[in-house]
């Protein structure tokens, strides 16, 4: 279910997958192709060493991915994606993101609080997660619910654009 004021009420479903779930390996291309164009000329700036540190610094390998979740509309559509990845000793939020057409209707809330109970039952404390300056509708998503700016971490120092944030997580996430 949905919350925050202002929210419809819809009965999403989450639903957890495997990396390579085609829904799930859908609903990344639509992020990438959304959010690609946004720091396209930032990119095209570095020379051809940086953009392959880079390139190093933002890819997912999927053996250190511990969670994947969709989340599902009425209709059973998977409307959203969000994975968690070890990283050191903290879990790391990657990949959140909400079809457009599903979005302003709480999905976001539901598939970060899903993530967030999950992380919970692995034992994790807090979850961090990096986002970049050009997507100011994740960062306010993520300072709603209760994310804090914290210093950029590895792999994401090289980014100027980086915004970090981390969430501590309280025995209140643990109800579902």
């Amino acid at each position: 279910m949905s919350s925050g004021a202002g929210v419809e009420s819809i009965a999403w479903t989450i639903e957890r997958v495997d990396w390579d779930d085609e829904r799930a390996a859908v609903l990344r291309a639509a992020m990438d192709g959304e959010i690609g164009p946004r720091y396209a000329e930032v990119f095209a700036a570095f020379d051809d060493e940086t953009a392959a540190l880079l390139a190093q610094d933002f890819a997912v390998d999927p053996a250190t991915i511990v969670d994947v979740i969709l989340v599902l509309d009425p209709s059973g559509k998977p409307v959203g994606h969000a994975a968690l990845r070890a990283l050191g000793d903290d879990l790391e939020v990657k990949r959140v993101f909400v079809d457009p057409r599903a979005r302003g209707r709480g999905a976001s809330r539901v598939l970060m609080a899903a993530l967030e109970r999950l992380a919970v039952a692995r034992g994790a404390e807090r979850l961090i997660l990096q986002t970049g300056d050009r997507q100011p509708e994740a960062i306010a998503l993520y300072e709603r619910i209760g994310y804090r700016a914290i210093p950029v971490f590895e792999p994401y120092v090289r980014f100027a654009g980086s915004r970090c944030f981390a969430k501590a997580l309280t025995a209140e996430i643990r109800r579902p």
